[in-house]
């Protein structure tokens, strides 16, 4: 592979920074014919294809403009760990030394595959082990969708039919998915497109603790389905949960829940909400939850907290999390308890770390205010 594909401030070579239109746009810079983009797009995402040599229903001049470019780089595996459970989580390496997770999580009749969009993440969001570790950047738009690339090739997707592994795709992974706006919407594009994964609006998942700007935004740029990390239902505690609500408070950001699918009625909003004992799990946490997303076409997913290192919360005791379930049901709400998986290699919710140098300082606040 060319060095120079490589290089941090060549990034705009990697090809898989585009999306369709884009790469098609840059092949005609190139002198290219305007198809000859669509073509290059389906052999590296539909097919997997890497090599310009192995692209042989595209000219030798291109092939060799590509060659000069420097060959498609990719993402590579530092560590690869399978669960009892079956959940697969993968360490990648970046190419400036940082590493960041992915995870895989097998079911009956589909395969979700949690993808980071930051190294670390910008926010600080006390229940998250990512959070607690820190940020040092953004993922490029070739990093982001080159983790469903690499997946779908270590798993033999791109040689199925059908009956593919990976049938679903979460924006759940390392970082705040809005405050890496475009590359995020770039990279959803591509798994949208026909001509690449082929994956349907309800297949592609952002999750989101509540960038409302963004959120507007989004509901504009991509048909994507949203999921907003909750997890308290009134300012005071979700300000401590959750940070960035001191600058988005909750009813200004039920107001863009209530917003994001106007044109769509049948489409909902998922509200996650990771149950912490003795401070979110109460009747009365419950209660607020009801009056709170009242008017919000919306499905709810309980989170039993997945433990990590220096947490400084507790899962919600069985019995507290099916009474808050339960009132939430009489309201007439959709919700349901998320099964936990993959916690034995710490790929659950909540838990995934990576490996990288920390710009803020955040992980040397968080550990010693842990240990005082």
């Amino acid at each position: 592979m060319s060095e120079v594909a490589l290089k941090k401030e060549d990034n705009q070579l990697n090809l898989m920074n585009f999306n369709k239109e884009g790469l098609k746009d840059f092949l005609v810079s190139l002198g290219e014919p305007n198809y000859r983009g669509e073509q290059v797009f389906q052999w590296i995402h539909q097919r997997g294809i890497l090599s310009p040599d192995e692209m042989t229903n595209i000219s030798k001049a291109c092939r060799e403009k590509l060659h000069a470019l420097g060959e498609i780089a990719i993402l590579k595996v530092a560590k690869d760990q399978l669960s009892n459970d079956g959940t697969r989580k993968w360490l990648l390496q970046l190419a400036d030394g940082n590493a960041i997770e992915m995870v895989f999580i097998p079911e009956d009749g589909r395969g979700t595959l949690c993808i980071s969009s930051q190294v670390g993440c910008a926010l600080n969001c006390r229940f998250c082990s990512t959070g607690m570790m820190g940020f040092n950047r953004n993922l490029s738009a070739a990093e982001i969708i080159g983790q469903l690339w690499l997946a779908r090739k270590l798993l033999g997707d791109f040689e199925l039919k059908e009956n593919k592994h990976v049938t679903n795709v979460v924006m759940m992974g390392m970082g705040e998915p809005l405050l890496n706006y475009e590359s995020v919407v770039t990279s959803m594009d591509i798994m949208m497109d026909d001509y690449a994964y082929g994956l349907s609006k309800y297949r592609v998942t952002l999750s989101t603790s509540g960038v409302v700007p963004k959120m507007l935004e989004l509901a504009k740029d991509s048909k994507c389905s949203l999921a907003v990390s909750l997890h308290a239902a009134n300012d005071p505690l979700r300000d401590v949960l959750v940070p960035i609500n001191k600058k988005y408070p909750v009813q200004v950001l039920m107001d863009a829940c209530r917003k994001f699918f106007k044109d769509e009625p049948n489409r909902q909003v998922t509200f996650e909400y990771t149950m912490l004992k003795d401070t979110n799990d109460k009747l009365e946490h419950a209660h607020q939850l009801v009056k709170m997303v009242k008017n919000v076409p919306c499905k709810i997913n309980l989170i039993p907290f997945n433990p990590f290192p220096r947490a400084l919360y507790e899962c919600s005791e069985w019995s507290d999390i099916l009474a808050f379930q339960k009132v939430l049901q009489n309201a007439g709400l959709n919700v349901m308890i998320r099964k936990t998986r993959g916690d034995d290699i710490s790929a659950a919710c909540g838990q995934l770390v990576g490996d990288f140098t920390d710009k803020t300082k955040r992980s040397e606040r968080n550990l010693s205010r842990v240990e005082i």
